[in-house]
């Protein structure tokens, strides 16, 4: 807008003509064209380092940090259960694989319920939500994990963030839990975060989370980062797995305690990999990890016989109706591999920032 008195402006002073010429003259000096360029301009996302993006369309929502893509999260009726997908790393390497979403060629096509990143368990009252794709339902009681409402879907300056609730209903509709989850994203120097804070509420008399390997919080791995092994054909493996205590490989971290795991290798030459954080306030933290050469990557307090190897154990949980289990996990996706990226420092940094209760 014009306005009165100002460089472009007609104090009354000024006759008719002389402000037609004044004009004339910005146009003929290019200072218009200056004008509309800034005023264009002003009208873009003004994207930082490390301002995220988050925008809904239909059953997903993209997220970006910078302006370029990092993940988009996925809740429609078509998914069983929520869940990211792909993972990209600060630079755009996807990390996590692609199948069943989409199908890559050399990738390995098994374990169809493997998507992307995800939070869900295999015995819950005796239903099944974590191998609960409709190609899997005629082996035993399935369930799933359905949208109640997105709260939230908000971008920021330095962190984006989503609040939503959904409903973990068996194939009948009964509902056995209420889930509220928050999911903020960000970055912080090179590596791309997710932090995860998900409250699992009781709706019936009773729910029972049995000890079952099947579980919980979840990353399935690019092909390039799964160790080597002897299924893997074609793509080179690349990766390793290594715990908080320094242990490595699946032999030695297998159904054992840690308060993190990183899983990083090679992708085109860049060495780069994916961590989880267990949180100090978990339950039975810090957690056992159900994770496999193969590219499964898995905290799972639940699954203590098969960790064990002893029946005698049993590391069920029951809550009374209205009772809640509270999970907070951090993934952290890094460039190089786990001794470059001082994730005990960070582990630190996050357990003492996001509160110990």
């Amino acid at each position: 807008m014009l306005s009165r008195g100002g460089p472009l402006g007609r104090p009354d002073s000024v006759s008719e003509s002389a402000q037609t010429a004044r004009f004339e003259s910005v146009f003929d000096n290019g200072a218009m064209k200056r004008i509309l360029l800034v005023a264009t301009l002003a009208c873009l996302p003004a994207w930082s380092d490390d301002s995220v993006s988050l925008v809904r369309t239909d059953h997903r929502i993209e997220v970006s940090v910078a302006g370029k893509a990092f993940t988009t999260f996925y809740f429609g009726p078509d998914a069983p259960k929520p869940y990211l997908h792909p993972l990209r790393a600060a630079d755009g390497t996807i990390v996590t694989r692609s199948y069943p979403m989409e199908k890559v060629e050399g990738e390995q096509r098994d374990h169809p319920h493997h998507r992307g990143v995800w939070f869900s368990h295999g015995e819950v009252n005796g239903v099944d939500f974590w191998a609960s794709e409709v190609e899997q339902r005629t082996r035993g009681k399935k369930g799933v994990i359905a949208l109640d409402r997105i709260l939230a879907v908000e971008s920021g300056a330095s962190e984006g963030r989503i609040e939503a609730s959904f409903a973990w209903n068996d194939l009948q509709g009964a509902r056995l839990l209420k889930e509220r989850r928050v999911m903020r994203f960000s970055r912080v120097g090179d590596d791309n975060l997710v932090d995860f804070d998900i409250a699992l509420t009781a709706e019936t008399d009773t729910v029972h989370f049995g000890d079952t390997k099947e579980g919980t919080f979840a990353v399935r791995m690019a092909t390039e980062l799964e160790e080597p092994h002897w299924r893997a054909e074609g793509i080179a493996r690349t990766g390793k797995i290594v715990n908080a205590g320094g242990k490595s490989s699946e032999a030695n971290t297998w159904g054992k305690r840690s308060t993190w795991v990183d899983y990083s290798g090679t992708i085109a030459g860049k060495s780069m990999g994916v961590a989880i954080f267990d949180h100090p306030g978990n339950p039975k933290h810090p957690t056992y990890w159900h994770v496999r050469g193969y590219g499964l990557f898995a905290a799972n307090i639940f699954g203590e016989h098969d960790f064990y190897a002893d029946d005698s154990r049993d590391g069920s949980v029951t809550l009374g109706k209205g009772e809640t289990l509270r999970f907070r996990y951090r993934v952290l996706v890094h460039p190089g591999r786990t001794a470059d990226a001082d994730l005990e420092r960070k582990h630190a940094e996050w357990s003492k920032s996001s509160g110990g209760d």
